[in-house]
């Protein structure tokens, strides 16, 4: 993490963004330092700017290398209390950061007019240099994630086509540090679930040759298969984060499965047990009639 002259701050991660985690880094290094939002720029930096940082995946990003965002914007705060007291000529000691400002800690201090991130930074090469500051940690107390979901489908009894008219999906989402991305994480993966549940699979030949192998082939939900996909946000932050974070993006893709093999019981009288509960397997679970008790 860096501080410019103007105020602005930098920060640069090694963990690739495939789910809004820049918009997540700059909002909690905004909010730790006490600035704007619009005043950070996250980047990503290859392992020539930044040390090793395991992979982008398992739902980890916002709850690790958020921590080590944080971690390094408090190291930021009180680096910032220290050249505000070099400017001040007293104890850092007696330098506190709140809201963005350095403060005297009391009027022991002495009666200084509180110094803003931006006079700080303009005054960097007077007290030291630039400003500077890195963290690093392997994160641990990653909190188990809940979801939970339901659905409302329409079968077609002459083509077994199964449509999906409404679904809720509900997750303990920790605190949802972006509501929005947090949102789209969850549709994303009920999306996957959907597929998964309806179409996806792979077809091999008699020789074991994929008969499906491109996308025209290889069904995917696309968004006219689907209905606005409601998310339900339940915040129970995690206490080993400092803003309560928890993996969002994988938790929701496990229950859309069952949920729909439920409605489609409920629709039809017929429990499907195997999966992609497609057209010809809806329809022939129709045609061999009602299951019996």
């Amino acid at each position: 993490m860096q501080i410019n002259a103007d105020g602005t701050v930098l920060v640069a991660t090694g963990s690739p963004d495939i789910g809004g985690s820049r918009a997540s880094m700059a909002i909690m290094a905004a909010e730790t330092l006490g600035v704007d939002y619009n005043q950070v720029r996250v980047i990503v930096a290859d392992t020539a700017s930044v040390g090793y940082t395991h992979v982008t995946g398992g739902s980890r990003v916002t709850f690790a290398t958020g921590t080590a965002v944080v971690n390094a914007s408090t190291n930021m705060t009180k680096e910032m209390c220290k050249r505000a007291a070099m400017i001040w000529d007293v104890d850092p000691e007696g330098v506190i950061w709140e809201d963005g400002y350095a403060k005297p800690a009391g009027t022991n201090v002495g009666n200084f007019t509180p110094l803003s991130l931006r006079e700080i930074a303009a005054k960097a090469s007077q007290t030291g240099g630039p400003l500077t500051t890195a963290a690093s940690l392997n994160a641990g107390g990653q909190a188990p994630g809940f979801s939970t979901q339901f659905c409302d489908v329409e079968v077609d009894p002459e083509t077994g086509k199964v449509t999906i008219l409404r679904f809720v999906a509900a997750q303990d989402v920790g605190r949802a540090i972006h509501p929005g991305y947090v949102e789209g994480q969850i549709q994303g993966g009920v999306v996957q679930g959907i597929g998964w549940a309806l179409n996806e699979e792979y077809i091999y030949d008699a020789k074991g040759r994929l008969d499906n192998a491109g996308f025209l082939d290889y069904r995917i939900p696309v968004a006219s298969d689907l209905p606005m996909i409601e998310a339900v946000l339940v915040e129970v932050p995690n206490p080993v984060h400092p803003y309560g974070a928890k993996g969002v993006g994988e938790a929701n893709i496990i229950p859309p499965m069952a949920a729909i093999a439920n409605a489609i019981d409920n629709a039809i009288g017929r429990r499907l047990t195997e999966l992609p509960m497609s057209p010809p397997k809806v329809l022939a679970a129709l045609d061999a009639g009602p299951k019996t008790a």
